[in-house]
């Protein structure tokens, strides 16, 4: 949290509402790792930028043992001094109090998914009977690529088409018609990929392609791309969990724009969902070595995978603004430092509601 840009975010923007949102917490070794996850939290509430916000609520699934219901998600939520009478609604035991500003948390698991509905409104009777001033944060992880070459077998792939499936369930649960709808938020690690086979059919168009077959076995082991000239150096080396392509800068270079028409997971739900436009390289997969914060494993295509998307109401509501100037960020978070092999990204916007501040930002534990 010292390093990464977020204590500066705080410090120049002056929020009065801060909601972090994690994934994967304890991190990839969470049973040996969870024990830690505390002092991660506590670090985070007791840093001197923080100092202001004198109320936090804090959502952890750190139930690991619970092997059909774990999530790794969480959430927490700062508030702060100068917002007064906040108090948190309890959807379990109707609990509430009427004419003061109001925080709404209602935390739902379902998966691999965490809602959380968040509205703060000017009164009980407002949030209860009337969410229009509300939103919804729905912290999503969904399914990754777990082979390179099973990934170039279909465009789009088989991955693709499962977290198509997911995301349709979630969105389909935060529209459902017997709610009053609310804006929302998606972000988190949706793990989406390039598309895998027209990506590298561009890539190879000038090389020499060789399919390297396992031994007694119809199953591919590699795919090797070697330049048909330069003295055949391999071009691209894929196996299925390498994708080591020679000329890197390609995912760098303009923020790897160039890259950007084979980023179609998305456009499925144009209808109902929307995003900032993307000014930051892919976000995974960053190598974890300190001392190479900007440059990527040879493990997977470079992609994507972090985003913040939202409903066109949200993003109605996060541009009006009365001189007409758009106050969003959108980027991503610690460029030049090591932050595991994702950046996440944050997402600034102090114009949600007209009479507070509002940052929201999802990271990785």
């Amino acid at each position: 949290f010292k390093n990464d840009g977020s204590h500066c975010t705080v410090r120049i923007h002056k929020p009065r509402f801060v909601a972090l949102h994690f994934q994967e917490v304890g991190g990839k070794d969470y049973m040996d790792n969870m024990g830690h996850a505390e002092n991660f939290f506590w670090n985070i509430e007791s840093s001197e930028e923080m100092r202001d916000f004198d109320r936090v609520c804090v959502y952890v699934d750190n139930h690991f043992k619970n092997v059909d219901s774990f999530t790794a998600l969480g959430s927490m939520y700062f508030i702060h001094k100068s917002l007064k009478n906040i108090y948190q609604y309890d959807f379990n035991d109707k609990w509430g109090r009427h004419g003061c500003y109001f925080l709404v948390v209602r935390v739902d698991c379902v998966g691999c998914l965490l809602i959380v509905h968040c509205n703060i409104c000017p009164s009980l009777r407002a949030c209860l009977c009337d969410f229009c001033r509300g939103l919804d944060l729905i912290n999503v992880h969904l399914f990754h690529d777990a082979s390179n070459l099973i990934a170039c077998n279909a465009s789009p792939s088989i991955y693709s088409a499962n977290r198509q499936k997911a995301l349709r369930y979630v969105i389909n649960r935060i529209t459902d018609s017997s709610y009053t709808p609310l804006p929302f938020f998606l972000f988190g690690d949706f793990n989406f990929r390039l598309d895998t086979l027209s990506l590298v059919q561009n890539l190879s168009t000038s090389a020499e392609v060789q399919t390297v077959m396992k031994d007694c076995s119809n199953d591919v082991e590699k795919i090797i791309c070697e330049e048909k000239d330069n003295e055949h150096k391999v071009l691209l080396h894929i196996e299925t969990k390498m994708f080591a392509y020679l000329h890197q800068a390609v995912f760098r270079e303009d923020n790897g724009r160039a890259l950007l028409k084979y980023d179609k997971e998305i456009t499925a739900f144009h209808d109902v969902i929307t995003e900032e436009e993307i000014l930051f390289p892919p976000s995974y997969p960053y190598s974890e070595d300190y001392t190479k914060p900007t440059q990527y494993m040879n493990t997977r295509c470079p992609s994507w995978c972090d985003r913040i998307l939202m409903s066109h109401t949200a993003k109605d509501v996060i541009h009006r603004s009365n001189d007409g100037e758009s106050r969003v960020v959108y980027n991503a978070l610690g460029p030049n430092v090591c932050m595991g092999d994702h950046k996440v990204q944050p997402f600034l916007d102090n114009a949600i509601f007209s009479s507070m501040k509002m940052y929201v930002l999802t990271t990785v534990a």
